[in-house]
């Protein structure tokens, strides 16, 4: 017992090195299998091949979520300031306005309901809402500072950029959620206009909550500490690849190949910003725990 306390972490600094050395050494698991487990999962609870106790189950749904997000989240952990906290939980409470909103007056996104079990609920409202929503804009910010550079620094080009990427990430994201059956919109009106079964109005109710999103996180974080932690962070960045072969591939193989295109698009930005390992792809010859 009393080298098993020795061992526990025994301050935050301590609990962020222990989480690093966690992710850092689990990154082809997190970042390459649990996205293309995820995929064919996915797929195939659409398909009706998966046996239902699997089917779409949300306890899996939740857990594969969080653990390809680990590589963002302890990223950030550092970074967690008390104005970052307060950022954050401002997002977390529009994001579950704005959705009990949303299903209940068809504004901002128009009418959807949810054709999934995503988990607990409240108001209808899923409770893991802020891990599906808030990490993307993240991603997004971190991704447009790294490939802006010094460009970043103007106010203006940095929020437009990152609200512009966010959308384009919606892009990939809604389509895919729609074919598989996640969610489905309705009261669509004759002549409505679809992309790939969603209406414009979801990318206009986008645009609103990207803006909001994108305004808070900017606020709430400090831009050089994240650039630093960037820097010496390899991992920091793969709930983006995660993110590229989860819905890239559900996309193509639905044939959404505009969608496609935009995920191959984010490929490319994360090769562009030098801090994307490519070893990442290559299957491991053991576990970690056998070197």
């Amino acid at each position: 017992m009393a080298d098993l306390r020795t061992k526990l972490p025994r301050s935050r600094r301590e609990v962020e090195l222990a989480f690093d050395e966690l992710v850092r050494d689990n990154r082809f698991t997190i970042s390459v299998f649990f996205p293309l487990n995820g995929a064919v999962m996915l797929v195939a609870s659409a398909m009706a091949w998966m046996p239902e106790p699997l089917a779409f189950n949300a306890f899996l749904i939740l857990f594969g979520t969080l653990v390809m997000r680990s590589p963002l989240i302890v990223g950030l952990l550092p970074l967690v300031t008390r104005r970052a906290a307060i950022a954050v939980g401002a997002l977390t409470a529009y994001a579950y306005a704005i959705e009990y909103t949303g299903i209940t007056t068809g504004w901002p996104y128009g009418w959807f309901t949810y054709g999934v079990d995503l988990g607990p609920t409240v108001a209808g409202v899923p409770v893991g809402l802020p891990v599906f929503f808030i990490p993307l804009v993240m991603n997004a910010y971190l991704l447009c500072l790294l490939l802006l550079g010094d460009r970043a620094r103007n106010t203006a080009v940095r929020l437009g950029v990152v609200i512009a990427t966010v959308l384009a990430m919606d892009v990939v994201l809604d389509p895919g959620a729609v074919a598989l059956g996640f969610w489905e919109y309705y009261r669509l009106g004759e002549g409505a206009l679809l992309f790939y079964g969603v209406p414009l109005s979801n990318y206009a109710g986008w645009v609103i909550s990207a803006t909001i999103a994108v305004v808070l996180l900017d606020w709430g974080f400090d831009r050089d500490a994240l650039l630093s932690r960037l820097s010496g962070t390899e991992f920091m960045l793969d709930d983006l690849v995660s993110f590229v072969i989860l819905w890239g591939g559900i996309n193509a193989w639905f044939g959404n190949w505009v969608p496609v295109i935009v995920a191959g698009l984010f490929g490319v930005g994360l090769l562009r910003t030098d801090r994307f390992d490519s070893s990442l792809l290559r299957i491991p010859r053991r576990f970690p725990w056998q070197s």
